[in-house]
């Protein structure tokens, strides 16, 4: 395990030494020795008692000098910080000067001042700003910014309102209060794709998306996104941007997807360009949702930002929680919440049921950027619906605006979240607090009966053990229930039960018939539903269920169920399934989008869990068997209708981004995959070569690849896109996705030997490695190759990039739940990487708690 005593814990939070009234910041760019200079006031901070000396983080820094009020001094440094002793300082105010020289070319972890391609930038959330001058990087320090920038290249960017600018050197001034991790610097020879928008009180905001030259046609997207977020974020949350300029920024090197930075966002450049020719339907949604969320953390992230880092679930599950309400009102909202519980449970369940378990707000960390996880951001997003379920819509607009006016220029507590809450709706939530204390995934057992008219529904709550907590309390459940007649009338409209025992009973009286219970409907929590052996219930409600999650969940727990019977004994495809999916899928009365995700089978890894939750031991060959062969039978079973659906969704209408065409084209591409499996890619070869978006390129290309034809297709796709890097990251995923689980770790190691491969940049490296560790069955492979083939790069990348090797070793995260055999595999691996001399702190922290697992 992590060594204890490295350890970060909330229970040992104290307010910091010094309040920082004010920094002004100059930066002299050159490349291999930057200049800045630091100029801070700061006064002893009210709330600690006695002097005290002033402490500030510092990494990787050479200090030029150091002065107090004008007068040298010389600090204690260590690899971390800078000290000057309480003795060497005034009672009183004082200003603090540094001039440091950092390395930006140098920078290949990403963090601090780093340069992408001739672009200076900066990445600084969570632990990044110390890698750029001496500070008290922590999140509840607060200050204005300004900051003069000397370098003559043409575009010199910084947070806030430009002030300043002249021959070589640009000057921002940033009025509103900040901590350091929202700083940014961007300088480089970029052009704009400019528009403005003017908030509802008047004032005019400019808003530029930042990009290289020659990728300006490719921002119109994200500028839209834009401003439709600025317009929701004033409609629906009543909250103004606060500047005169809003700025994003492209950049290719970048470990995450966005930074929410005040006034100058930074993105990842997968996450802002795309055009119908580049950018398939799916990256067109998550720029509309990344743009949006970024942009909805002015208020919930900078506005008030979290007092430290064990708070990080209050700014980012808020913050997901408000973005995925965006884009449940831009497009389908039932077709959105199936595609976030799909993510949810991809990787939040996953990670619930594994030895990285953690609670959505941590106890303590080792290194705080191992803990931007799902659980903290999807299960975070999560609690704050089961909130608004449990207070209604009316007290959650109280609460927010409670929040919003009370807490404006704070560094926030999950304790302050909560106490507005119940002072804006009188509930008692300290039960309800649980759900930040408590790791793992609530299992939810139900049971019923009928007797003279009156519906008993029973559930059982079980909250299994994680790591570091063997046992738990009952947590607040809200479900949310509608009950159906026999003949598929719906006799109880959907009302919330709200569950608060370990088991817990609720009637439904003056019923004519047995009802046929729609229960968790929207997914009202995240919990996993058992209610075993109802087979003919779950055919029922995915022909009958008005609640659109629960009849595509019907679904999807019918085919998990025929799935894993297939895996574990060999059965053949249930009949009465495929009649079941053809129903749906030929309904011409659902959304196409619903119908495509009806189609869409489980995947492996998901079906793995299912296995290991049976109290089974999963085998990925059978599963992946299992599941080729469930299409083959569906593409049987719909015949000659998937030609005539597949015709009838060929669009001649211009191109657009629309959830309606996006929705239909995914229904397309579905079936397309199918026919692919009875005309063994003459379909997709046709399609492929007259595709009028990426959407039908990728998916043309995907069908082939899935059959293993495409060869000449691939090539042709490599020629035509060879030097736009997003697309390229497509054509490497798309290969070891759609490997033969034995030749996944081949195909992997061969993509790596082509010129293309740059595995310094996040981007490529995840769609080669990261693409590898997605396969499940070839990742997985009784070889080892595929464990040793990651453990391999990770070893590679952890010197110069420990943030993305740490995030790509979760692959090994669920070694547990397999063989003794694969265990072994998986086991020395996870050893050798951990015997990699000058292992970062970041990887050996994940690899030991993963070790820990057994």
């Amino acid at each position: 395990m992590p060594d204890p005593q490295k350890a970060v814990r909330l229970a040992d939070y104290q307010p910091y030494t010094h309040c920082v009234d004010s920094v002004d910041l100059t930066f002299r760019l050159v490349p291999e020795a930057t200049r800045v200079t630091a100029r801070l006031t700061l006064r002893p901070n009210p709330e600690r008692t006695g002097r005290n000396a002033l402490r500030l983080d510092g990494e990787g820094l050479k200090l030029l000098s150091c002065t107090v009020d004008g007068k040298p001094v010389k600090p204690e440094i260590d690899a971390e910080s800078l000290t000057i002793p309480a003795k060497s300082l005034p009672a009183g105010a004082f200003t603090l000067e540094t001039v440091v020289e950092i390395a930006p070319d140098a920078n290949t972890a990403l963090e601090g001042l780093y340069m992408s391609k001739g672009m200076y930038c900066t990445q600084c959330e969570a632990e990044g700003f110390r890698k750029i001058t001496y500070y008290p990087d922590r999140p509840d320090v607060m200050s204005r910014f300004r900051v003069r920038i000397e370098s003559d290249l043409p575009v010199l960017l910084s947070n806030g309102n430009p002030v300043g600018r002249g021959k070589g050197q640009a000057e921002w001034d940033d009025p509103w209060p900040k901590p350091a991790y929202l700083f940014a610097l961007v300088a480089g020879d970029l052009k704009a794709h400019s528009s403005t928008f003017v908030t509802v009180s008047g004032r005019k905001v400019d808003l530029n998306i930042w990009v290289r030259p020659g990728d300006e046609d490719r921002c119109a997207y994200a500028m839209d996104s834009l401003i439709r977020s600025m317009k929701w974020e004033e409609e629906v949350y009543g909250r103004e941007y606060d500047l005169d300029v809003f700025n994003i920024v492209a950049v290719d090197d970048f470990n995450m997807g966005a930074m929410e930075n005040k006034g100058l966002n930074v993105f990842n450049s997968r996450y802002v360009l795309a055009s119908p020719e580049t950018a398939t339907d799916d990256d067109f949604a998550r720029i509309e949702a990344i743009i949006a969320h970024e942009y909805f953390h002015n208020w919930t992230g900078n506005r008030i930002t979290c007092r430290d880092w064990f708070q990080l679930c209050l700014k980012e599950g808020l913050t997901v929680f408000r973005d995925h309400q965006f884009s449940g009102d831009m497009r389908s909202a039932a077709v959105r919440r199936i595609e976030d519980v799909v993510a949810l449970r991809a990787r939040q369940f996953r990670e619930d049921a594994g030895p990285l378990a953690h609670p959505v707000r941590p106890e303590s960390f080792v290194e705080i950027n191992n803990f931007y996880t799902a659980t903290v951001y999807e299960k975070g997003a999560e609690v704050i619906g089961m909130l608004k379920t449990l207070v209604g819509d009316a007290g959650y607009k109280r609460a927010l605006d409670l929040y919003f006016d009370r807490h404006d220029g704070d560094a926030a507590t999950i304790e302050d979240w909560l106490q507005v809450f119940e002072d804006a709706t009188g509930r008692d939530l300290s039960q309800f607090k649980l759900w930040y204390s408590q790791a793992g995934t609530p299992q939810l057992k139900v049971a019923d009966d009928w007797k003279d008219g009156v519906y008993t529904l029973t559930f059982t709550q079980a909250n299994p053990p994680t790591p570091g907590q063997p046992k738990k309390d009952p947590k607040v459940i809200p479900i949310n229930v509608g009950l159906l007649n026999p003949n598929g009338d719906e006799v109880v409209p959907t009302i919330m039960l709200e569950m608060t025992r370990a088991k817990q009973s609720f009637r439904f009286e003056g019923l004519a018939a047995r009802p046929i219970p729609s229960i968790l409907r929207g997914f009202s929590a995240p919990v996993v539903l058992d209610r075993k052996g109802l087979a003919e219930e779950r055919a029922f409600l995915l022909a009958h269920d008005t609640d659109p999650f629960n009849r595509w969940e019907a679904g999807r727990a019918l085919a998990k169920d025929v799935l894993a019977e297939m895996a574990l004994k060999g059965a053949p495809p249930p009949p009465a399934f495929l009649d079941a999916m053809a129903s749906v899928v030929f309904d011409e009365s659902l959304d196409p989008a619903f119908r495509a995700l009806c189609l869409r089978l489980p995947g492996e890894d998901d079906l793995a869990q299912t296995i290991h939750a049976m109290g089974r031991i999963p085998d990925p060959a059978k599963i992946h068997a299992a599941r080729r062969e469930m299409a083959g039978a569906l593409a049987i079973r719909l015949g000659d209708g998937l030609q005539r659906l597949y015709k009838d969704l060929d669009d001649s209408a211009p191109f657009s981004p629309s959830a309606e065409q996006a929705g239909r084209r995914a229904l397309k591409m579905s079936a397309l995959g199918l026919l692919t499996r009875r005309d063994g890619g003459k379909l997709a070869a046709s399609a492929f070569a007259r595709a009028r978006s990426m959407t039908e390129e990728i998916g043309a290309l995907s069908a082939l690849l899935d059959v293993r034809e495409g060869q000449a297709e691939l090539a042709a796709f490599a020629a035509r896109w060879r030097r736009d890097a997003n697309v390229m990251d497509k054509w490497y995923g798309l290969q070891i996705m759609n490997a033969e689980p034995s030749e996944a770790a081949a195909v992997t190691t061969r993509l790596t030997e082509t010129p293309a491969f740059d595995w310094k940049n996040p981007n490529r490296f995840r769609s080669v490695i990261g693409a590898l560790a997605a396969n499940h069955a070839g990742f997985h492979h009784q070889s080892g190759a595929g464990y040793r083939t990651v453990a391999d790069w990770l070893i590679k990348l952890d010197p110069l990039n420990p943030q993305t090797a740490a995030r790509v070793s979760t692959a090994f995260e669920t070694w547990p739940r397999y063989d003794a055999a694969r265990r072994k595999l998986a086991r020395a691996e996870l050893d050798r990487i951990l015997a990699a001399p000058g292992l970062s702190g970041d990887l050996r922290e994940m690899v030991e708690r993963m070790i820990a697992a057994r």
